[in-house]
């Protein structure tokens, strides 16, 4: 699910101040401590090896998280395509793998048990 700032709902403005407000994005009960993550990545850069040997050979972790700049597009499971552009929210349930479409920097928010077994399976794979 991505959302672009403008269609976030501005609940208060204020001189100074504007609050958005996004209900129901996504699910965090159950998942223990969440991860905060800042990824500078490349255009090009493709999860998809880096993912061969998980379940279903994607990331199995959800994430939350914000375009700080850049494109990327994901691919889930059934073959579906979201991209999210810079400024926008976005929730990448289990079972996607991400393509850099132009160099990006984002925020993510993660389970933190989650994400370090796939982020240490990217490092094994790289280090191989």
């Amino acid at each position: 699910m991505r959302v672009a700032k403008d269609d976030v709902e501005v609940r208060m403005e204020i001189p100074g101040a504007v609050i958005r407000q996004r209900m129901d994005f996504g699910d965090a009960a159950g998942l223990g401590k969440i991860s905060g993550e800042y990824f500078t990545l490349a255009s090009g850069v493709d999860t998809t090896p880096l993912f061969q040997g998980l379940e279903g050979d994607m990331c199995q972790c959800p994430h939350w998280g914000f375009v700080v700049r850049g494109q990327l597009t994901t691919t889930d499971a059934a073959g579906k395509q979201e991209t999210v552009n810079e400024n926008d929210l976005f929730f990448w349930p289990r079972g996607h793998n991400v393509k850099v479409d132009k160099d990006a920097e984002i925020v993510m928010f993660s389970p933190q048990r989650e994400h370090k077994h796939v982020i240490d399976h990217m490092i094994m794979k790289t280090s191989a």
